[in-house]
């Protein structure tokens, strides 16, 4: 079936996101793979090649394109060549959003021309050691200042995508105590400066996967908040959080499928390449079943994920349907990498063949953005169940 979701536009920065991978990033990508992050200097690469304005407004020096169709592309793409872009997703796929819908006039001026630059590096910091999908019993504070100038932001945050990088930080933290009859009363939004005193980011922290994305601990005691970095209004955050987080399991989902995409590419030219008992591992009948049907869940997952991508694009994405296309592409992506790594035997356990990364990279899909358990509860309760 012809794939009808991307045109010459998005082709053509295929292309050329391809071109760069191959030049810019393979040649250099296991030593960032041992470094466990990206260096610093990247961003401004990425910032360079116009990766983070895309969907920013021209008039802060962003494209003004208001499709997730390019970001899909850059899911696809370095999933494809098996490579990662450290924090650069927490960047524009979760910190963005934020800005763009809750910051003024004023907050935008001075903060999106260094985002879209690769200046200032931005991050979320929603999870917290004691608190992960229940978002309304974070414990981290922001108090008023007596003469009302700023907020003082005591806490900790932990799994932070792009922590140990990040040059501001969206902290959710409760600026009011928790009513009766409503837990998620009482969260804001701040766009932290990680500069100010009394803000450190921890030890970096040592993941099964995903090695080259650098996830933080970050600490805040007595730090002190302008007002004006305060994002949309005070104890909102709850509602800003649930409207922004089809996005970012639509993001989840999309890089599942690429990746299960990327699975089945990388088993087909290691078995095509290999022999056994004299014949290429291909030609086996066994071989030659499984591939089809990991190739058949690609499809499907494939088609899944489309279909919430144009509905993204047209601000008609439910919660309950990206935590469907979430579930089902992760789910997917489970089972066809599992089943590609097998038809590459002992090969496929070593960290240095691509397929062995994707294992480890694949298995945090089930668990961020919303565990699959908690896709089945949105689901079951949108069937009124």
């Amino acid at each position: 079936m012809r794939r009808t979701v991307f045109d010459e536009d998005h082709e053509s920065f295929r292309q050329t996101l391809r071109a760069f991978i191959e030049t810019k990033v393979a040649p250099v990508y296991d030593e960032w793979y041992a470094a466990g992050q990206v260096p610093r200097d990247f961003y401004y690469e990425l910032g360079g090649l116009g990766v983070f304005g895309i969907r920013v407004p021209e008039e802060f020096g962003g494209a003004g394109s208001d499709t997730h169709k390019i970001q899909a592309v850059l899911l696809e793409e370095t999933a494809r060549a098996g490579v990662q872009f450290g924090g650069s997703g927490a960047h524009v796929l979760l910190s963005l959003p934020y800005i763009t819908m809750l910051a003024t006039e004023e907050q935008k001026q001075r903060w999106l021309p260094k985002f879209v630059s690769g200046e200032e590096m931005w991050a979320l910091a929603m999870t917290e050691p004691g608190t992960g999908s229940d978002l309304a019993g974070m414990k981290t504070t922001a108090k008023r200042s007596e003469d009302g100038t700023h907020y003082v932001l005591n806490g900790a945050k932990t799994f932070i995508t792009g922590g140990v990088h990040a040059d501001r930080v969206i902290v959710c933290a409760r600026t009011s105590a928790v009513r009766e009859d409503d837990r998620r009363h009482g969260i804001s939004l701040f766009a932290v400066d990680t500069r100010a005193e009394g803000y450190s980011a921890g030890r970096k922290l040592d993941k099964l996967g995903l090695k080259v994305s650098d996830t933080a601990e970050l600490a805040f005691v007595d730090v002190k908040v302008p007002m004006e970095d305060l994002l949309g209004e005070e104890n909102k955050g709850f509602s800003y959080l649930g409207r922004n987080l089809p996005s970012e399991r639509w993001g989840i989902a999309h890089n599942a499928y690429a990746q299960a995409a990327a699975a089945v590419r990388f088993a087909q030219l290691y078995v095509q390449a290999r022999t056994v008992f004299g014949k290429p591992v291909a030609s086996f009948q066994n071989t030659k079943f499984e591939l089809a049907a990991c190739q058949a869940e690609v499809d499907a997952a494939e088609a899944v994920t489309d279909r919430a991508l144009i509905a993204l694009d047209a601000g008609e994405l439910t919660s309950a349907e990206a935590a469907s296309a979430k579930l089902f592409c992760t789910e997917v992506a489970h089972r066809v990498i599992d089943r590609c790594l097998q038809l590459h035997g002992g090969y496929g356990f070593m960290s240095e063949y691509p397929i062995a990364r994707l294992y480890a990279d694949n298995r945090v899909n089930r668990i961020y953005g919303g565990t699959s358990e908690v896709m089945k509860m949105i689901i079951a309760r949108s069937m009124g169940l």
